[in-house]
């Protein structure tokens, strides 16, 4: 059957109902892993039976922007390296492929303060924040029979990605009885020859724990005895408010190597600027010898840059960003942690296992009947 449709020319035209081209399947079924696909579905729900609060105001807890609340805004700091980078007129055009080398080299600096060796700026690799540096990984990652261990509870974009690019997704868990520590017992039991990275999250999301200096070395030790890398999530790095201090992974670059993964977006309360990076924590050469190196740095070749004016301002931003700036966000997070903490385990049939004690979220439980 066809319908009709009426030309440039006035002549009435028969539009055929088949086509030649389908939409990639793999990709609709994504919305139903992915966060936002799942909180579009339940606003759509909460919409149709008129609000889903019975006419009291809903308080949006389930999206991890904290720029949409007015407690949180980012320091004068990091507003003047950009706006002083944009109205300089030098930055409206694309950067280098792998991202403006004074920015790399400050985000060397910045992270080599808390590792017992020194990153050049060749480790740094620019990116559409964080986002864009998992779907770099997983794309150079990919290939047939490949698989990606993941935590459980877990961020859910590592597993759209890991689909997407047709690699399997394997889980191990993270035990609330021990502040979410990972399984390692577990993790060995997954992996085979064909596993290639395990993802750690620190501080957690969606769990709020912070891993202590031990644990993170026998995760290390568990990756170097597997064969495959880490790769360190460290969007939500120092956002910190417990009695654990921020390690990052990458101190244990000599153990197994390690991709690390950070961004302005959290600590600088900016993630609509889109500036993250990948950083080969790695001072055995491990991924020059392997190539994963020049394939992460060859696939920058073929996706978009980072805004230019905001690669620009990080040396800035990073040099003269205030102490007190950090603390403020941190003091407010404290707080809100500690009265969510509270409040729910006043509420029957809700357990909260660990106490929060980092990154922007508390993980809650729900005993079913």
């Amino acid at each position: 059957m066809e319908n009709s449709a009426r030309a440039s020319n006035g002549e009435v035209a028969a539009v055929p109902d088949s086509w030649n081209f389908v939409p990639n399947e793999t990709l609709l079924g994504l919305a139903s892993i992915s966060v936002r696909g799942v909180l579009a579905k339940i606003k759509a729900e909460m919409g149709a039976a008129g609000g889903g609060g019975g006419g009291r105001p809903v308080i949006p807890m389930g999206h991890g922007d904290p720029s949409a609340f007015p407690c949180f805004r980012t320091s004068p700091e990091a507003v003047d390296a950009v706006a002083g980078a944009l109205q300089s007129g030098e930055y409206n055009s694309y950067s280098t492929c792998v991202g403006l080398e004074p920015a790399r080299r400050s985000i060397a600096q910045y992270l080599s303060r808390d590792l017992p060796y020194e990153l050049s700026l060749d480790d740094v690799y620019l990116t559409n924040g964080c986002v864009q540096a998992i779907e770099i990984i997983c794309s150079v990652l990919a290939r047939p029979g490949a698989n990606i261990l993941l935590p459980r509870p877990g961020y859910k974009f590592y597993e759209a990605r890991a689909v997407f690019n047709g690699m399997e997704a394997r889980y191990f868990d993270l035990l609330p009885e021990k502040d979410w520590e990972v399984d390692t017992d577990c993790v060995q039991a997954l992996a085979d020859k064909n596993t290639v990275a395990i993802v750690l999250i620190n501080p957690g999301n969606p769990c709020g724990n912070v891993y202590s200096y031990e644990h993170l070395a026998k995760v290390a030790e568990t990756a170097r005895k597997l064969g495959i890398f880490v790769i360190a999530d460290e969007a939500y790095a120092h956002l910190t408010f417990g009695e654990r201090k921020f390690v990052p992974m990458g101190v244990f670059g000599a153990v197994a190597p390690v991709l690390t993964l950070g961004s302005l977006s959290k600590r600088w309360l900016v993630p609509g600027w889109r500036l993250g990076w990948i950083v080969t924590n790695d001072p055995n050469g491990v991924f020059q010898r392997t190539k994963v190196a020049a394939s992460i740095r060859t696939y920058h070749y073929i996706c978009s840059d980072p805004t230019t004016f905001v690669q620009a301002a990080v040396p800035n931003l990073l040099e003269n960003s205030k102490e007190e700036f950090f603390q403020q966000t941190i003091k407010i997070l404290k707080e809100s942690a500690d009265l969510c903490w509270e409040k729910l385990k006043d509420i029957n049939g809700v357990t909260c296992p660990s106490k929060p004690m980092g990154s922007m979220f508390v993980m809650a439980g729900v005993k079913l009947p």
